[in-house]
């Protein structure tokens, strides 16, 4: 066996973030979200992701592990002028390296400076010093430049800001184009998400059965409160292969699960429903009481939802219930606010007020208190009027759960039962 090619490392990336923020959680890491899309979609597979904090030795390590392991490290974060600012000396460090003064580099941040009274000359030099023989990337909106360095055969790492205004920037214009200039052997990875509502995860994971088993494409299910995902994820040469892979496993799982399927990538359950209500010349109008007003900031949240959505009103209080949507006090009192009689009335007192083809109506308990033997914490009462007709029911979320689950589910299984109501009566 040719030991050269035992130790023959796969064509594949590594992310590494760095920053002690990001380990404290002070910040989100959505970089490495972000560059972990930008690969797949240039066919650079993507091994692991690592964050590590401001340590010298601890950075060292780890550029040294991923050196053996993969072809590409990519790095965000340690640019900066500061002394915590790591990244650039810890790389050269440890592959035996000095770093020069670039003149290039110096002159553009003396540029974008100039104005400034903050920034003193030991900064501007330590930003400007890069390994020898290292491809600049030029940041056009800051001052830290990243590079694109080989410091050993068969390894190249790129460094780029934390920022992430300039690391996608400096990824489009140089990044991106280096790799598919220099990098022969790419896979066009690309993921298609399906979203699916009132189903768990393990039901869903039932139905579809071997489908799961998939390599290539894979099919993965994500749960989240209220909602599954399923991303078919496929690997090809070309978008065509690619499409090829991924289209007869999504019409499988749209016939095996049929209205349970409300969308795919970025549709939500509100944007689905608006272009429904759209698409029929409809308005909607809803009367809320334990949710809060969740179902007015769910719609209200997507751009140019005012053309079906007229508004609604926040019914807390019992006597805002009978004031302004009409339900008698004795119904109040005979029945109590979480009852079916009462969310239908207030259903009725929101379409006549605002003129609606549609509304929406819920009252519940979401607690931690206020629950009896009769009605407990979780229990919630829906109801959707239109034009042909009223549908009524009630949930029980559980009164293990916390007072803000309990709001976010009822606002997903209301604006899911709407959709399953248009949907009956297209």
């Amino acid at each position: 066996m040719n030991h050269s090619n035992c130790k023959k490392k796969l064509i594949g990336a590594e992310i590494l973030c760095i920053g002690s923020e990001l380990l404290l959680g002070n910040i989100i890491n959505t970089n490495g979200h972000w560059l972990a899309q930008e690969l797949a979609y240039i066919g650079i597979p993507h091994f692991r992701q690592c964050i590590i904090g401001d340590n010298h030795l601890r950075l060292k390590e780890a550029i040294l592990e991923s050196s053996r392991r993969s072809k590409f490290l990519i790095t965000t974060g340690g640019l900066g002028p500061t002394v915590d600012d790591l990244t650039t000396e810890t790389i050269a460090s440890a592959f035996g390296s000095k770093l020069i003064e670039s003149q290039e580099v110096l002159s553009d941040i003396k540029s974008k400076i100039q104005n400034k009274q903050d920034e003193s000359l030991n900064s501007i030099t330590k930003q400007a010093k890069v390994p020898h023989d290292a491809e600049i990337i030029p940041n056009k909106y800051g001052t830290a430049p990243g590079i694109i360095w080989s410091p050993i055969p068969g390894f190249t790492i790129l460094t780029f800001p934390g920022v992430p205004s300039e690391l996608k920037q400096m990824w489009t214009d140089s990044a991106a184009p280096w790799f598919k200039n220099n990098v022969q052997e790419k896979t066009l990875i690309v993921s298609k998400t399906l979203r699916f509502a009132g189903i768990s995860e393990s039901n869903l994971a039932e139905n579809l059965g071997d489908l799961l088993n998939s390599q290539n494409p894979t099919v993965a299910p994500y749960a989240s409160l209220g909602e599954v995902k399923i991303r078919i994820t496929a690997k090809a040469k070309n978008k065509q292969e690619v499409n090829e892979l991924i289209n007869p496993i999504e019409n499988k799982i749209k016939n095996k699960m049929g209205n349970k399927l409300y969308g795919t990538e970025n549709e939500t359950l509100q944007s689905v429903i608006l272009k429904m209500l759209s698409e029929r010349d409809e308005k909607l109008a809803v009367a809320e009481s334990c949710t809060g007003g969740g179902i007015s900031a769910e719609i209200t949240s997507i751009p140019g939802s005012s053309v079906c959505f007229l508004g609604g009103i926040v019914a807390y209080n019992n006597q805002i219930k009978h004031d302004l949507l009409n339900v008698p006090e004795e119904i109040l009192l005979k029945h109590g606010a979480v009852s079916a009689e009462v969310v239908e009335l207030m259903a009725k007192g929101i379409e006549d007020k605002f003129k609606s083809d549609w509304s929406i109506a819920i009252s519940g308990i979401a607690g931690p208190s206020g629950g009896t033997k009769e009605k407990e914490v979780g229990i919630v009462q829906f109801c959707i009027s239109g034009p042909f007709g009223m549908r009524t029911w009630h949930e029980s979320f559980g009164s293990h759960r916390s007072r803000k689950d309990i709001q976010k589910l009822s606002v997903l299984k209301a604006l899911d039962q709407l959709r399953l109501f248009l949907l009956s009566d297209s």
